[in-house]
């Protein structure tokens, strides 16, 4: 059986939603035009067809999907291309005929040629994406908190907190989010659809969306984006819920206000936050940390597409030169061979070199290390990574990120 693997044009993007539909059981809608469908641009896809099972309308049957949005995420202070890939699924009757390693291939090809080094996702299985060289990339932390136990070891210095409905206060939230990611790792740089979709349109059930931004208008260090909804807990006098959908701050201060803020919610008896960083500073500044009820969630996956590119776009905070050796890469074979990286503050030039590499490793390794999620001493341990000591410690330090990679944004 042949294939037509393509982009989607418009007339196919109705199946492209009811593939969505049934890969993911409905979370994004269940009919042609659902959020699959909607937010996804034809150009944008790649996908497989089988031509000779037409449809009703003489459309050819989609057998695989497959999209990458257009994004420029953030690498330790850094702005980089990167294909968010998303929709991903094959029909029952077509899977286990490799149409996604072929979709694959083709697409990290394409990808290069459009300057994107960096491929993300969110996986929906570990075992799918880690054949594709995948690795995590960051990671979740959720709060569990019930506002009679927020209680800080500072105060805010009595800042004021004004709250807004809706999108009202847009473009001070906006402005403050681009402050606040300017030196992190993983969040991505958001168009106006990104924020309406998922920051401004959390699930009804949730209740409208309220902002809290600490300071003025015109010049907050501060915001929190939450719903608030009754009848969520079971608590005879604190029975309401709040759910933080975003949350920036530019100095301790401001983080500090932001708790007290949800802290006067005297109806409240949970407050849930499922997008914090592992870095976030609460359990250091709660009294009692242990009431935040926090665990750690996966986050998203990275795969380098472009290897030298990805090296050389991405922020460092030493200097120095270091060869890394990749001996293999069969969905991305421009990416073997030894790189010579010469890397500082300003920025990175890498060459291909014959000079023996200091480090070897895949790039599945080198992908979780750039994003500064995994320790390439602990990837050495699990035999993983090939290198002197000496390599091993220069290669940590110049991995390390400023802030814990982190993506609060599904895609």
């Amino acid at each position: 059986m042949t294939f037509d693997i393509r982009p989607a044009t418009a007339h196919e993007m109705g199946q492209l939603g009811l593939m969505g539909a049934y890969s993911y059981g409905g979370a994004f809608g269940d009919g042609p035009d659902n959020q699959v469908a909607t937010g996804t641009r034809p150009e944008w896809t790649l996908c497989a067809f089988d031509n000779s099972r037409p449809q009703a309308d003489g459309q050819a049957t989609m057998a695989t999907s497959f999209s990458a949005f257009p994004f420029t995420v953030r690498v330790n202070g850094r702005g980089v291309a990167m294909a968010g890939i998303s929709t991903v699924g094959t029909r029952p009757e077509y899977r286990r005929q490799g149409l996604v390693r072929k979709i694959m291939t083709r697409a990290f090809a394409e990808q290069r040629e459009r300057g994107q080094s960096i491929a993300g996702l969110w996986a929906s299985q570990a075992a799918i994406y880690q054949r594709y060289g995948f690795a995590p990339a960051g990671a979740l932390r959720e709060y569990r908190v019930d506002t009679t136990d927020i209680r800080l070891l500072m105060d805010s210095d009595d800042l004021p907190v004004q709250r807004f409905e809706g999108v009202e206060a847009f473009e001070a939230v906006r402005a403050l989010y681009k402050d606040f990611i300017a030196q992190r790792t993983g969040y991505l740089h958001r168009s106006k659809s990104l924020w309406l979709n998922n920051v401004f349109a959390p699930p009804v059930e949730d209740g409208p969306v309220y902002v809290a931004l600490v300071g003025s208008v015109s010049a907050p260090t501060g915001y929190v984006v939450y719903t608030l909804r009754a009848q969520r807990v079971q608590h005879r006098a604190r029975a309401q819920e709040i759910r933080i959908r975003d949350l920036a701050w530019l100095d301790r201060s401001a983080y500090a206000a932001l708790w007290q803020y949800l802290a006067r919610h005297d109806l409240v008896g949970r407050v849930v936050w499922s997008t914090a960083p592992v870095d976030d500073p609460a359990p250091d500044l709660f009294i009692e940390p242990r009431l935040l009820h926090a665990q750690d969630l996966e986050g998203t996956w990275w795969r380098l597409v472009d290897v030298p590119a990805a090296l050389a776009q991405r922020g460092y905070d030493t200097e120095g030169v270091l060869v890394l050796g990749i001996a293999e890469d069969d969905l991305a074979p421009w990416n073997v061979g030894n790189w010579r990286v010469e890397y500082s503050r300003e920025g990175a030039e890498v060459q291909t070199t014959r000079a023996p590499a200091d480090v070897n490793l895949s790039v599945r390794a080198l992908s979780s290390l750039y994003s500064g999620h995994s320790v390439a001493r602990h990837l050495a341990n699990a035999q993983l990574i090939t290198a002197g000591d000496a390599a091993l410690a220069q290669f940590d330090r110049m991995m390390r990120t400023r802030f814990a990679p982190h993506c609060p944004d599904h895609y």
